[in-house]
């Protein structure tokens, strides 16, 4: 029998697109939506919308730096 694994089991902080790391959160949306809820997420929790302001992040970015991820990953938890 087959055990089953985790994708994010094996998650690495390295640069993402937004589709990307959107989807490791809600796999189960289509990519635009899932963009739509990380961002919701990341904008509702202040001290990580701050962080991300102060790492120069956009909203016309297409992705996140390895050291935006990990601010995200601190604040929202692994995907």
């Amino acid at each position: 029998m087959k055990k089953e694994t985790n994708d994010w089991a094996d998650f690495t902080i390295r640069s993402y697109t937004k589709k990307e790391l959107a989807l490791m959160y809600f796999p189960d949306s289509m990519p635009r939506t899932a963009v739509k809820h990380l961002m919701a997420w990341i904008r509702r929790c202040t001290p990580l919308w701050d962080a991300l302001q102060a790492m120069h992040c956009q909203k016309s970015d297409k992705g996140f730096t390895p050291r935006q991820v990990k601010a995200i990953v601190e604040h929202l938890g692994e995907p």
